[in-house]
Parts: structure tokens; sequence; C-alpha cells
């Protein structure tokens, strides 16, 4: 995954917020606070399919959490898929010192997220409901095998005070989807597994088969690379089991991530897929391909929104 690297700088100059737009009140804890009227609310619901951003798409620009709802309004998109970082920080996580070992650090984690107040992961919510953008899914580092059971029921419990109806995470083996399954089970909370060039048809098969609350976090991009093939075939069998799918390009044969529209998967075929099924996974944008000289995440997002909203027509 290429990082790609952008000054404060050319971030502030290219900000789409009027001035008064949005008040960011960073300190004591204080969440940002929209002045209502002030632009029209993002909407990225395009014939009836929902089209949403990860913002891992945002890697290479600042990831404050107010950063992120930013980019999101810049992109005209109103839902996303939140991984754990931003969020965390916001809530008050505790940070890792550069001589401290993950080792060391984690026990100290895993300690606040099995106390933590979900007050501010409520707030955030707010912040960027009152944005017009929702948050459908939660992509936090504490579900892995290494993670306590606590804090696997943090994870749940964030996502729900977010607004998520499901967390994702990478697929894991049989024992973990087990695991995660009967967790999810408990608090009645999807989780949707993602796969990378590793994906075959049958790929998800025993983690769905162990628990109702185990679904599919598809990547058709990953999916048409590693299996040289359609996934819409996939999609058709499975799609009451998708909880969200991810949209890229990339060639055939394990071959390259590509601007949309240069690469082998069939986006346009997924996204009439949905739309004449009218199936309500969320379609997210993932931006993974190179960054052209002289552009940036945001306008690059803005790009695959509208490739998917010609698709759509």
């Amino acid at each position: 995954m290429e990082k790609q690297h952008l000054s404060r700088r050319r971030f502030i100059a290219t900000g789409a917020f009027a001035a008064g737009g949005l008040l960011l009140a960073s300190k004591a804890g204080k969440a940002a606070s929209l002045v209502a009227g002030a632009w029209a609310k993002p909407n990225s619901v395009i014939n009836g399919v929902q089209i949403g951003v990860i913002t891992y798409s945002f890697r290479s620009m600042p990831g404050t959490a107010e950063d992120l709802l930013k980019y999101c309004i810049d992109t005209n998109i109103n839902a996303i898929e939140l991984m754990g970082d931003a969020a965390e920080a916001y809530a008050g996580a505790p940070k890792r010192d550069a001589s401290q070992s993950w080792q060391d650090f984690a026990p100290k984690l895993a300690e606040w997220r099995a106390s933590v107040s979900m007050d501010k992961f409520k707030e955030l919510r707010k912040m960027y409901n009152d944005a017009g953008v929702t948050i459908y899914a939660w992509k936090p580092n504490a579900l892995g095998a290494k993670n306590t059971d606590a804090e696997i029921d943090y994870a749940f419990n964030a996502g729900k005070a977010l607004g998520a109806n499901h967390v994702t995470v990478e697929l894991p083996d049989e024992a973990q989807t087990k695991r995660l399954g009967d967790l999810a089970a408990k608090h009645k909370m999807m989780v949707g597994y993602h796969a990378h060039t590793q994906a075959t048809p049958t790929l998800w098969d025993t983690a769905l088969s162990q628990s109702k609350y185990n679904g599919i976090n598809l990547d058709i991009g990953h999916y048409a690379s590693g299996t040289s093939s359609s996934p819409v075939p996939f999609i058709e069998k499975y799609h009451d089991r998708i909880t969200s799918m991810h949209i890229k390009d990339r060639k055939f044969h394990d071959g390259p991530n590509a601007p949309w529209g240069e690469g082998d998967t069939p986006i346009k075929e997924v996204l009439q897929l949905m739309k004449k099924n009218k199936y309500k996974f969320p379609a997210t944008i993932e931006l993974e391909y190179n960054i052209p000289a002289g552009s940036d995440a945001v306008a690059e997002v803005k790009k695959c929104r509208a490739y998917a909203a010609d698709a759509l027509k």
C-alpha cells in the first residue's frame, strides 16, 4: 500500500469549507460544532445505491476525526467506514511512547478499552450526523486473536455508539471467526470479514456457517485480481451476507491497483447489479492506486465518486 505525502500548508489550501462553515474545537476534548445552513450536506446515495468511503483512502493526509469529516464534506460523500485510530484518539486513548514496545503498551491500551466510557464515541457520532455523514462500519484494531474478550466487547460497544451496524476486520483463522461470531451474537451486531487476493468463491463459507452474525466485507478489486474473474456471481449468491463492499480497480492475475476504469474489475457491472437488485449494503470507495503528481486523495476520491455516479446512471 503506497504512501503519499502532503504538506499541512497544501492541505489547508485545498480545504473546501467556507469561512465560518465549520468550527473545530480541539481543546479540552470539545467536539467540533457545525454551523447549520452554512453549506449543503453531502449526499452520495445515487439511484438507490449508497456510495461510501473508507478512511484508509485519506491515509496520505492529516487524519484526525475532524479532518476525516471534512474530507467527506469535500468529496460529497455522506457515509463512511471509519477505521479505529482516529476515533480512539478522539476518545482519549493512551498513546504509545516511541521507546515503548508494543508488548509493553498493549496491556495499557487493553485496560483503557475495557473501561472507557462510550460518551466520546457518541459525541463523535453526533458531530458526523449533524454534518450529514453516517458511520456505517467501524474497523478497530481490537478484534484479533491476541485481543481480550473485554477489548472485543469494547469494539462492538464503540461501534454501536458510533452508529455503525457492523464492524470489519481482516479474515482470521477459523478459531477466531468462531470466537468473534459468538461474541457478535451476544451483541447482536454483524462482523464483516475482509479478504485480499486470497479470496475464492468459498473462502468465507466456514465463517458464515459458524454464526449468523458473521458476514462478508467484500473487496471486488482484490477478488477480481485474486480469482481473475468477475465477482458478480459471488455477489449474487452471497448478497444477503455482505455487510459492505469495497470498490477499487485492479488487474487480473494478482495485478496492480489501477485508476478506476483502467483495470479488469467490473466496477460498473457491480454497481448496476446493486442498483437493479436494490441491494442495501454500501459500496465503499477505497482509494489504493498511486495518486498522480499534482493531485491529492480528496481529488482522487472525487474522481472515484464521479465514476460511480456515471456507472449508476
